[in-house]
């Protein structure tokens, strides 16, 4: 009898750890990149699950990283910053940091720069997570008054203008 409920119980843990390994199965962040013409600043967005950039982090840096650590949002900056850059006709277009807020299991990351042009020509690398998750998916959406679209990054394409025709 006890063996039975033993084994019982070990089923019912094997069949949990199952379905939390199946339950995420897909590894993408979506980046909002807008111009404010009033402001004349390019505003961006990042949303990305919050376990999945605290594993990969924690990985790379060989410790426990969580939002409870000391210098969370200075890591977090730290590795965006890293990893998402805005050229214009091949100059760097620092962004500056704006801060970032975690709800509901996951980030949203703020930056701002100022820009005095359209997105046309915009050249937007991001390898958010790409090393850490073969299947990450980073979609970046962006518009102006004359232009709307989207952009798709992976560990194979890391590199994306915005062009006419996106």
């Amino acid at each position: 009898m006890l063996f039975s409920k033993v084994k019982r119980i070990f089923v019912l843990l094997l069949c949990g750890l199952s379905v939390n390994a199946l339950a995420h199965r897909y590894f993408f962040s979506i980046t909002d990149l807008t111009l404010n013409e009033r402001t004349q600043s390019i505003e961006v967005i990042h949303q990305i699950t919050a376990h999945d950039i605290e594993n990969a982090i924690a990985q790379a840096q060989q410790m426990h990283f969580s939002v409870a650590h000391p210098h969370y949002e200075n890591i977090i900056r730290q590795y965006v910053e890293e990893r998402f850059q805005l050229y214009y006709k091949g100059q760097a277009v620092p962004l500056n940091w704006i801060g970032l807020e975690v709800s509901k299991g996951n980030i949203f990351l703020y930056q701002e720069a100022p820009f005095h042009h359209s997105l046309l020509g915009l050249k937007i690398s991001n390898s958010l997570l790409t090393e850490h998750y073969e299947k990450q998916v980073n979609t970046v959406n962006f518009h102006d008054k004359s232009i709307k679209g989207s952009l798709t990054f992976k560990r194979s394409v890391t590199i994306n203008d915005i062009e006419i025709n996106n």
